[in-house]
């Protein structure tokens, strides 16, 4: 049995409760280690360890911030297979997948580990009246709150850019998954980041989350997780105008025109339908496939699904893994259950899976449905899992329609040979990421985020850097 500990002022140190949560194997249902159950007063302590580091840490230098957080990087890169095996079992997605996702992970830090360096000031002359130039300082200490589904590689997308901007962080990852955060304490160890920069703090949302959020002397929060979560974080961090960044939930369209590349556009809306077990905000939960391609997209569909290799995550040849926990296995599981009460069909799947020597993990089948109605609570409410919904368009305009009735507006992907209606498409849809003919090719620079109920503000990039900065203005006279 593994004890996970809080890491603060550089060391692993017990929760002040010396409470314990159980943390389970998704695979096979099983506890394998505890994490603790930490409150205030740890989250009290995290603080003054990361308030006292501050100081030193905004005059340390970009090119010495660059060499830690670089250095962080090589020893995610070096480490890969040990993460990887932890971050396999914590979370229940295939090994494979867990390697490249750690990988991702580096890429994080050595990306925003150069960013340090590059990271400048602006200057606008007032035509031989006066200069202005801006001052972009750290914020202090900051929180960043982490989901379970990418767990290394999404906490270290908000702690990268906030180390390297100078700010030092209290984080916390989800309390499902804490395995990658605890192991990477040691990791910014080993690499020379100094005590107390970084402060991970593990246990429940409702209690280590909420503490961190309504801390009055944590300026700013950076949040990927469920839109419900969201809204009340904003509840709390408002009235006290702390910067705020919420990633939040998504409703994807892949809009399929009958003019794609048809096993292209097929195979790429099987990946990212049910990779990581769905289990990833910018899955493509909704298909819209145009009438003449319809049913055969979907009989591709379905026979290929009847291959699908669900179980053992840490087999090279399992497509798909266990759900993250028995709750959201339960939640999954409803949602087929009202899909059904709703006339949808079920084409594939829609059933719990008990992989032989695996009966006591969490698996479900990778779900198709259609026959629902636009407003259907399948086709309108996150279910973040191996569920997907078909519905037919026959014009642009209605795919359009399709595409943008939601509350979310997170992303979607379009596939077409026309080029005039993919950028015509991709212009209209109200949603912060579109893909053309692909789907989670991702560049480190571009903004990252989502409208309407999707979350508020942009991650990656300068907009990270920005965020984790304050801009002052000084005008000088000439």
């Amino acid at each position: 049995m593994i004890t996970i500990q809080n890491f603060i002022n550089g060391t692993y140190v017990p929760p002040k409760s010396g409470e314990y949560l159980p943390n389970y194997n998704p695979s096979t249902g099983a506890k394998y280690s505890v994490i603790p159950d930490s409150d205030s007063r740890d989250v009290e302590e995290a603080y003054l360890a990361a308030s006292n580091a501050f100081d030193a840490w905004q005059k340390t230098s970009s090119e010495k911030r660059f060499i830690i957080l670089n250095r962080i990087a090589e020893l995610i890169d070096e480490q890969n297979d040990k993460l990887a095996l932890s971050e396999s079992i914590d979370q229940g997605k295939p090994l494979w997948l867990a390697k490249t996702e750690i990988t991702r992970a580096a890429q994080n830090f050595r990306f925003f580990a150069t960013a340090a360096m590059q990271f400048q000031s602006d200057s606008h002359a007032m035509e031989g009246h006066a200069i202005n130039y801006t001052l972009k300082t750290p914020i202090g200490v900051v929180g960043c709150i982490s989901p379970w589904n990418l767990p290394l590689y999404l906490l270290s997308w908000k702690i990268a850019p906030a180390l390297a901007t100078g700010n030092c962080v209290i984080a916390k990852p989800s309390e499902i998954t804490p395995m990658t955060a605890f192991l990477l304490g040691e990791i910014c160890n080993q690499a020379g980041l100094p005590k107390g920069v970084l402060n991970i703090v593990h246990g429940l949302g409702k209690k280590v989350g909420n503490d961190i959020v309504a801390h009055s002397k944590i300026k700013a929060i950076s949040f990927t997780g469920g839109t419900n979560t969201g809204k009340h974080i904003a509840t709390i961090a408002a009235p006290q105008f702390k910067k705020l960044s919420l990633e939040l939930g998504g409703k994807n369209p892949n809009i399929i025109f009958a003019d794609c590349d048809f096993e292209k556009a097929a195979r790429e809306t099987l990946r990212s339908s049910f990779l990581n077990q769905g289990e990833i905000c910018l899955c493509g939960s909704r298909i819209l496939i145009q009438r003449p391609i319809y049913n055969k997209f979907k009989a591709f569909l379905i026979e290929e699904l009847k291959h699908y290799t669900i179980g053992d995550p840490l087999l090279k040849e399992t497509q798909m893994g266990a759900i993250v926990s028995h709750e959201h296995f339960e939640k999954i599981l409803a949602y087929i259950e009202i899909a059904k009460q709703e006339g949808g069909s079920i084409l594939s799947g829609g059933q719990a899976v008990k992989p032989i020597g695996f009966e006591n993990g969490w698996y479900i089948a990778p779900t198709v449905i259609e026959n629902l109605s636009q407003n259907s609570r399948c086709n309108q409410e996150e279910i973040f899992g191996p569920v997907v919904t078909l519905t037919p368009f026959d014009s642009d305009e209605e795919a359009l329609a399709l595409a943008n009735d939601s509350n979310y507006g997170l992303a979607a992907s379009i596939w077409t040979e026309n080029i005039k209606r993919a950028h015509s498409i991709a212009s209209r849809i109200s949603c912060g990421v579109v893909w053309i003919n692909c789907w989670l090719l991702r560049d480190l620079r571009t903004p990252f985020g989502g409208m309407k109920q999707s979350g508020v503000g942009r991650e990656g990039g300068w907009n990270a850097m920005n965020f984790f900065s304050e801009q002052k203005n000084v005008c000088v006279k000439l």
